[in-house]
């Protein structure tokens, strides 16, 4: 049988830091109450594109996996911030890293778009149809908030992860997934007028009309994963004890703690790095498998156990084998582009935007 080792992987965030502090310098809101309801003591804010963002990701996974671009054959972004639509954002990153030989789309499942690329790039290895493919996870949700919302706009970060997966004969990589959708309460966290149903010619207001229903997504958030976690188990006969690492979406830390508490998973086995990064969406997953293998938490033949939840609402949960390597075969020493601005700096025009909106809107 084929497998998908995962041989390369890379993480990509910009530098403009966004702390609970500066969000108080225009919002009712403290460091105290952002903290203890989310985790999230500070998030990243980018000076750069989604197709930037995920193009360095990738290319630190290349270098890490010791492949050159050209040996793709495909590469997945996972991503509901795409710079275009026409035509994907995954055409950029192709350029940009020179994977010309690669066969490239967009996937959004929200949050949930990582586990989903590394569901189908696996399935295209295992196929027979593909050997390497690289699967990205970027998003840059920041771009969509109103920053009158005290409730969502702190919620949120930006940045990339990626990771190469290479065909072998040993089992390895992703070994069991299940995926998922409750389309029914898709309503409940949605950017309302982001598509084609917004309206034409009425003026662009600086921001979307975002739906995040906090304590219903919650609810669903726990039930969908938890509903995952015990399918994806249950297909390999294996107990909660018998997962070496949990990689949870860094949604909310509650979530993630009632998550744990669900597997009996104690603390040295569960990934957090939310309060560093916010939720920065499809890129949860792969930033937090990067940060376990830089700080040695994986070992060779390791069990990680991942779940995420999106808008959509799409979820999902996959159990990864770890193969016999733990540390880049390369580093790419490419960085972003430098910036001289802050994130309130990159953040005001949409903050001052938002405000006029709301301030038109009451009179």
């Amino acid at each position: 049988m084929r497998y998908a080792n995962i041989t390369g992987w890379g993480k990509c965030l910009p530098p403009a830091v966004l702390s609970n502090e500066d969000l108080a310098t225009f919002l009712d809101t403290s460091d105290e109450w952002i903290s203890t309801r989310t985790g999230i003591k500070e998030r990243r804010i980018s000076h750069v594109s989604t197709a930037t963002l995920a193009s360095l990701a990738g290319k630190r996974a290349l270098a890490a996996a010791g492949l050159d671009a050209a040996e793709l054959d495909m590469v997945i972004l996972g991503t509901a911030c795409p710079d275009t639509l026409i035509p994907n954002a995954a055409s950029a990153v192709q350029a940009d890293i020179g994977a010309i030989n690669a066969a490239v789309f967009d996937l959004n499942a929200a949050c949930t778009g990582f586990v989903y690329g590394l569901s189908i790039g696996t399935a295209m290895i295992r196929s027979g149809a593909m050997k390497k493919v690289l699967v990205v996870g970027a998003d840059r949700i920041p771009y969509f908030l109103d920053y009158t919302q005290r409730d969502v706009s702190v919620l949120f970060g930006e940045g990339a992860g990626a990771v190469v997966l290479e065909a072998c004969d040993e089992e390895c990589g992703l070994i069991a997934e299940k995926l998922g959708c409750d389309g029914e309460g898709r309503g409940i966290l949605a950017a309302r007028d982001s598509g084609t149903i917004r309206e034409r010619f009425t003026g662009i207001d600086g921001f979307f009309d975002v739906n995040f229903e906090g304590p219903e997504i919650f609810k669903r958030a726990v039930r969908g994963m938890g509903q995952a976690v015990t399918s994806v188990l249950e297909k390999l006969a294996l107990e909660p004890e018998q997962i070496d690492l949990l990689i949870p979406h860094q949604a909310n830390i509650r979530i993630i703690e009632t998550l744990a508490k669900r597997l009996k998973a104690p603390p040295e086995k569960v990934i957090v790095n939310i309060e560093k990064y916010g939720n920065t969406s499809a890129a949860t997953v792969p930033i937090a498998l990067c940060e376990a293998l830089e700080t040695g938490r994986i070992k060779p033949g390791d069990k990680i156990l991942t779940a995420a939840f999106g808008a959509g609402l799409t979820w999902g949960a996959a159990v990864i084998k770890w193969g016999s390597r733990v540390t880049p075969l390369s580093e790419c020493g490419e960085e972003l582009p430098p910036s001289d601005k802050t994130a309130l700096d990159i953040l005001m025009p949409w903050i001052r935007g938002c405000e006029a909106a709301l301030a038109k809107k009451g009179k």
